[in-house]
């Protein structure tokens, strides 16, 4: 068995593979984060742009402009710098309506109930503190939380309290910090070693210094490392191998050295992310294979985002601490102005007061001066709404163009609709007045333009005709290819999709492992 990728997706779907005692080898281009006190310093946020590689040649034309970017490669992927939220996709998210759906058939090809199980082990796997039974979209569950929140800081307590002032419903974010009260030694190691959360405030953007966050590379990957998964980073896999109708192995290259290598497998898992995953198909031809050849690449979805910040007289954290605890869903499905779109606008989230370093990487310098003095003043909320599925907004090659590995430079074309702005907009109005409340003095709005939240590029579907895979994400055309990353999710609903990922590709490697090793059965029943 040959995993591609070490993200959400790629673990998920290793663990039961590896559990089922199959031979799996894990390729990352990335390379392990290190970890150390350090990691806590404010400039260590540029952390995340030692694994970002430029070098692929992705081009972006939307509505920032044209761009070239490239991408996030490192084990454990995105996880490893990702803030914990680990909400679960709402009952209805698995029903989307018109008004998200429109003409482009997406369709989830099983609901909530079939997810729930799934859901609820990730949860365990990740140890998710949340409370249950206050978010009012909130689906049923099987399972409690692994543990109970901390206590809100001063600022979350506070926007709290502005909220429910308002008429709003705020509730505690799950997150995937281990907030263990076992005694243990807040040391960091790169391997098993764990340490309590202590509420600083550099989660997300940055790897924890003591392992607290509980990240693929964390709490995923040591163990099925131990049970026998064998993983090799620095690795780029290029080529899939086809055979007929049947994936014989990979091609992949040593990124440090340029070697060539091939690995032959009965399976692949490819779970390289929204992006790459298409760049690996479309350089292995197996769009043309496809039985919805156009749909590979297409309907990409990134979430619309906006953060709304106040500027209060006094620091609202002074204290430094930990405070992206809030979440806010009345206006998720309902609302008098998010009836006006036809039922649903998204979700609030609040964030901590943005480090400076990273505020410092973003500004003029000319500004740095008086970002300094404000920067401290400031905190805000994070607006969090589905975008629409769309043809247009695809992943395309750019022809006769390759980059130093052999994968073809690719063209990333998005565009949100009117109906998309206005969600953001009437959630960001929300945020605003949630932050007046509360006693902010000034605001500030700003767009996000990352592809962070980036999905649906090769999605699932119950129409063979307009999507790649499917229930089970198997490739259809061809037998032995699964796909489990975020480019499997066929709509993007208004939460962080980490935990739906991790869901659905646990599911999924649940179903190969089932099919390989009763194959295997098989065969030796036979000889």
């Amino acid at each position: 068995m040959i995993v591609v990728g070490s993200g959400f997706g790629a673990a998920f779907a290793a663990r039961p593979l590896v559990e089922a005692g199959l031979r799996v080898l894990m390729l990352e281009r990335g390379r392990r984060v290190t970890r150390s006190p350090e990691s806590w310093a404010p400039h260590e946020a540029a952390q995340l742009s030692q694994h970002y590689d430029a070098e692929p040649g992705w081009m972006v034309e939307d509505g920032h402009g044209s761009s070239t970017t490239g991408g996030f490669f490192c084990l454990g992927g995105p996880s490893v710098f990702y803030g914990g939220v680990s909400l679960r996709f709402r009952e209805e998210d698995f029903h989307p309506p018109a008004e998200i759906v429109g003409d482009s058939g997406a369709a989830w090809p099983w609901d909530y109930s079939e997810l729930e199980p799934w859901y609820a082990e990730v949860e365990r796997v990740l140890g998710v503190a949340g409370e249950a039974g206050v978010d009012p979209t909130e689906p049923p569950r099987s399972t409690p939380y692994v543990a109970a929140p901390r206590p809100l800081a001063p600022i979350s307590a506070r926007l709290s309290e502005a909220a429910r002032a308002l008429g709003y419903h705020p509730f505690r974010l799950p997150l995937a910090l281990n907030y263990s009260t076992d005694e243990t030694d807040n040391k960091a190691d790169e391997t098993d070693g764990r340490g309590v959360c202590v509420e600083c405030g550099t989660c997300d953007g940055f790897a924890c210094a003591i392992s607290a966050k509980n990240d693929v590379a964390t709490v995923v990957l040591p163990t099925l490392v131990a049970q026998g998964l064998e993983v090799r980073t620095g690795h780029a896999v290029v080529r899939i191998l086809i055979d007929d109708t049947r994936v014989t192995g990979v091609e992949s290259v040593d990124v440090a050295t340029g070697a060539r290598e091939v690995h032959h497998a009965k399976a692949v898992v490819l779970a390289a992310g929204t992006v790459a995953t298409p760049q690996i198909l479309f350089a292995s031809g197996l769009e043309a294979r496809s039985s919805a050849p156009s749909a590979v690449g297409a309907y990409l979805t990134r979430h619309i985002n906006r953060i709304v910040f106040g500027l209060f007289a006094r620091r609202p954290d002074p204290e430094g601490r930990h405070h992206k605890q809030v979440g806010i869903h009345d206006l998720y499905f309902g609302g008098s102005a998010a009836r006006r779109l036809g039922g649903r606008a998204g979700g609030l989230q609040s964030l901590v007061t943005p480090p400076i370093s990273l505020v410092r990487a973003q500004v003029p310098r000319f500004v740095e001066p008086v970002a300094a003095r404000l920067v401290p003043h400031l905190t805000g909320l994070l607006a969090i709404a589905e975008d629409q599925p769309q043809e247009r907004n695809r992943i395309s090659v750019v022809p006769g163009k390759c980059d130093s590995l052999g994968l073809p430079n690719i063209l990333l074309r998005h565009q949100y609709t009117e109906r998309d702005e206005r969600a953001v907009s009437i959630l960001a109005a929300a945020g605003k007045r949630i932050l007046k409340k509360a006693g902010a003095l000034a605001f500030y709005r700003h767009r996000i333009w990352t592809f962070s939240h980036a999905l649906g590029t090769v999605r699932m579907g119950t129409d063979s005709r307009t999507s790649p895979l499917d229930g089970a994400g198997r490739y259809r055309g061809v037998e032995n290819l699964v796909i489990t990353d975020g480019s499997a999710l066929p709509t993007s609903a208004s939460v962080n999709p980490s935990l739906t990922i991790a869901a659905t590709a646990l599911r999924a490697g649940t179903l190969l492992a089932q099919r390989l090793t009763r194959v295997a059965a098989v065969s030796r029943a036979d000889t």
